[in-house]
């Protein structure tokens, strides 16, 4: 039986609950209700960040992908550049380089050895009536007859006068003949032809003395040697139009052809001179050259000079001028036979004479001062176009070919086998074997 008073309490803690049911649902549904908008908004905060981390992802991407395409376009650029950087520094190393500003300098100074010698033939020609090519060759060979040959009158042993003559004499009669014809050829072709025809064909000796070169020295040039020559030859073309522009061409030549050929047999006779000057001095010596070609030089042109200019000589009117200008042209030329072997042993006879080109126009300079001719850009042009002919055939050695050997026959012929089998048997050494005591073997050969 239930208690009094149970059912009510029944009643009302269950009513209770009901009553106190209604505060708790409302704060259970906020609750979830935030805890669904804190994960939303985590979850968009989360689906941003991974945005944002895929955008910088594919932004360093993309800028990785432009550094890689610029540093792939780069190196096109940048070799652009630097080639003619490289290009330069290649031309600087080649072209500046001691031996060739020294072998443009030693060229320079023979060159105006030869302009002394023109300036003072022709003021003596111009101002004082005076043609004695022959008489002024005299002069220069007694110089290196009283210097040179003197020398080598004190020499002793094998490289002395008498051991030279004795030896080489012949040769040297005909290197004298060579050098003093090819001056005196030059200078009197001036009588019967032009300037220009002298000025061009003087350059024939080039090709012929390259030709002389190659077979004779064994020289070997490469294809820049060839482009060198031509470019100084067409420096020579530009000094001439030079002239011709200027004026300079007054009196065409009382026998052109009689001149002109003077002008190659002087040419071509330069060109063994300075082919048998390069030889003797790299193989004999400068002075043993010097002293011969003194030697017999005097000897020809002083027989030379009693045939064909001594009526030139007695008009000469004499006076300390004259004598003056006849000692210039003297030490010049002597300077020029002396100084030249020097260049020729550093450089090659064709070096020189591509150097000297410029000769004509220090004479022309001086020219313009004492012969008033007229200027002409040409005249700077010409020798630009010259140095740079003589400094490219200079930035590229030539060498020497090696003699060929005539192979040995390796065979001796039937007729000679047996021969040869019986040295090889006759010295094939014998060997005696001793059987001592301790078993001891004493091998020895016969």
């Amino acid at each position: 039986m239930p208690l009094p008073g149970a059912a009510p309490r029944r009643a009302q803690s269950s009513a209770g609950r009901e009553a106190a049911a209604p505060p708790f649902f409302p704060r259970g549904r906020a609750g979830l209700l935030r805890r669904s908008l804190r994960s939303r908004a985590a979850g968009a905060g989360l689906q941003q960040r991974r945005a944002m981390e895929a955008a910088g992802a594919a932004g360093a991407a993309a800028g990785a992908a432009a550094q890689d395409a610029a540093e792939a376009e780069a190196p096109p650029t940048g070799a652009a550049a630097a080639a003619p950087r490289r290009l330069l520094a290649l031309l600087r190393d080649k072209m500046c380089t001691w031996h060739i500003l020294k072998t443009i300098l030693l060229g320079q100074i023979l060159s105006l050895f030869i302009c002394g010698t023109a300036v003072t033939s022709q003021y003596l020609a111009e101002q004082y009536q005076v043609n004695t090519p022959m008489f002024q060759s005299f002069i220069n060979y007694s110089l290196l007859l009283l210097v040179y040959t003197t020398m080598l009158a004190f020499r002793t042993g094998g490289d002395s006068l008498l051991q030279i003559l004795k030896q080489r004499w012949w040769k040297y009669i005909f290197l004298g003949l060579a050098d003093v014809e090819a001056n005196y050829m030059i200078v009197k072709a001036y009588q019967y032809t032009t300037l220009t025809s002298v000025q061009l064909l003087d350059c024939f000796g080039i090709p012929v003395l390259m030709a002389l070169s190659w077979f004779i020295l064994r020289a070997r040039y490469r294809l820049i040697h060839f482009i060198a020559v031509a470019v100084c030859l067409l420096g020579v073309g530009t000094m001439v139009g030079a002239d011709i522009l200027a004026g300079r061409q007054d009196s065409e030549g009382s026998d052109v052809v009689i001149g002109d050929v003077l002008v190659l047999l002087g040419a071509s006779l330069y060109a063994i001179s300075n082919m048998s000057e390069e030889y003797i001095v790299k193989n004999l010596s400068r002075v043993e050259f010097l002293g011969m070609v003194g030697l017999f030089g005097t000897i020809i042109s002083g027989l030379q000079l009693a045939i064909v200019e001594h009526r030139d000589i007695m008009k000469i009117q004499w006076n300390w001028k004259i004598a003056l200008l006849f000692i210039v042209f003297a030490l010049c030329m002597f300077g020029l036979y002396s100084f030249m072997p020097v260049v020729i042993k550093v450089t090659s006879a064709t070096s020189v004479n591509l150097g000297i080109l410029t000769a004509d126009l220090y004479s022309l300079f001086f020219g313009l001062f004492l012969f008033y001719y007229k200027f002409s850009g040409l005249y700077i042009l010409s020798f630009v176009i010259i140095m740079v002919g003589f400094i490219l055939y200079c930035s590229t050695p030539t060498h020497t070919a090696e003699p060929t050997t005539v192979p040995q026959p390796c065979s001796a012929g039937l007729d000679n086998a047996a021969l040869k089998l019986d040295e090889n048997d006759s010295a094939t050494p014998a060997v005696t074997v001793q059987f001592m005591s301790g078993e001891s073997v004493v091998v020895s050969t016969d």
